[in-house]
């Protein structure tokens, strides 16, 4: 009789652990959440229509590596991690077998999340389709394919420890600042790399570029940051794509679809009271006009092709068209963006807070490179405006 007492006891301990076990509806949602802001789904979706199965080729300075599954699926996924195997990877960036990930994954920033953060987005992966998709080993330049060289790495530029709320700081500007430096990475793209790929940690948030286009400053920079933005500014361009002032294009673009326009106007604004608040870390670079024939040249061909939608004086169709007069991203001393968007063309990106969409021709074939140095140089420098000079050379570069 014992025996069989036991049994039951021992089974019922079982079937309330495994109830206690199961996440709450809540829980779900606030996982899902998470997953928004920390944009996990744009790096680890190769194919829409399996989502967090991974395969995603993302590309770096030193090769090529592919997102991993993160579905549950027990062989291919991580259905069959346990929960502490989950929050070490996010933060320390350490794989259930003890390697090393590679900072592609952000889990320097990762690091600073909490340990219930880390299980609620757990919660809501486990919710999701299991996927059978094996993971892709990565293409990288040798030596840096060895993981071990990741320990050294690791040792010389990964601090790991949880995001210090600032007691004289607001609520919102600790909730911001929890964001933008742990869950929503936004170092990763905005903040110079030094040769070995780590954060300049003296130059936080003064822009990078990536992939072929330039993560502008979010700092307060008066010509090229964000001093002239205001946080309502800031929070319309997260959650919309575009505002007064400008317009998301290419990778930012996609930062606002998939993440930033479903995060909570709480956090978005929280993420704005934050930015607002930093000073910039890099003075501004001292610019030498370009030479009247330059200018003259330039304003020829904006007069032939972009006058009608960006008018005489810049002004633009806010929202629609960009403004340019004192556009930050336009006068960033790094021309990549405004090279690929005279290239390749634009598309306004749509929310479902800007719905309408605009459309900006791309230019390649119609222009040298020639005149789309002398339009860059012009409208980077006139209006108030002021910006490095633009060499045919470059546009020869970005056109590769």
């Amino acid at each position: 009789m014992r025996t069989i007492l036991a049994v039951i006891a021992l089974c019922s301990a079982v079937a309330s652990a495994a109830f206690a076990a199961d996440p709450s509806p809540e829980l779900i949602a606030y996982g899902k959440a998470l997953v928004e802001a920390g944009g996990c789904g744009g790096c680890h979706t190769a194919d829409p229509a399996k989502p967090f199965a991974g395969g995603k080729r993302i590309d770096t300075p030193f090769g090529a590596v592919y997102a991993p599954n993160l579905t549950p699926d027990r062989d291919t996924g991580i259905g069959a991690w346990a929960d502490a195997d989950f929050t070490r990877a996010l933060r320390t960036g350490i794989a259930p077998d003890g390697s090393n990930y590679y900072p592609a994954f952000p889990y320097p920033y990762f690091t600073k999340m909490t340990k219930d953060d880390t299980l609620a987005i757990r919660a809501y992966l486990g919710t999701l389709a299991p996927v059978v998709n094996r993971n892709k080993p990565p293409e990288l330049r040798w030596p840096f394919g060895y993981r071990r060289l990741m320990r050294v790495w690791n040792a010389f530029y990964f601090k790991p420890g949880l995001f210090e709320p600032d007691q004289s700081q607001s609520a919102a500007w600790n909730r911001g600042g929890y964001l933008v430096t742990g869950l929503a990475h936004c170092g990763a793209c905005h903040t110079p790399k030094n040769y070995f790929g780590a954060d300049k940690q003296a130059q936080v948030l003064s822009g990078n570029e990536v992939g072929g286009w330039y993560a502008p400053r979010l700092d307060g920079a008066a010509r090229t940051g964000l001093k002239s933005w205001s946080v309502e500014d800031i929070t319309e361009y997260l959650q919309s794509g575009r505002n007064a002032r400008s317009h998301a294009d290419g990778l930012m673009a996609e930062v606002v679809v998939n993440s930033t326009s479903k995060m909570s106007d709480a956090d978005v604004t929280a993420i704005a009271v934050y930015l607002k608040s930093l000073p910039p870390s890099r003075r501004e670079t001292i610019v030498t006009p370009p030479e009247d024939a330059e200018m003259k040249a330039g304003q020829a061909v904006y007069a032939k092709l972009c006058i009608a939608c960006h008018e005489a004086d810049g002004s633009g169709a806010p929202r629609i068209y960009p403004p340019l007069p004192g556009n930050a991203l336009l006068q960033s001393v790094n021309p990549s963006s405004t090279l690929r968007l005279i290239l390749d063309g634009a598309h306004t990106v749509t929310t479902p807070r800007a719905p309408n969409t605009g459309e900006m021709p791309a230019y390649a074939e119609q222009l040298s490179n020639e005149e789309i140095a002398a339009v860059t140089n012009y409208i980077r420098n006139s209006w108030g405006n002021a910006a490095p000079l633009v060499t045919p050379a470059q546009v020869a570069k970005a056109r590769k």
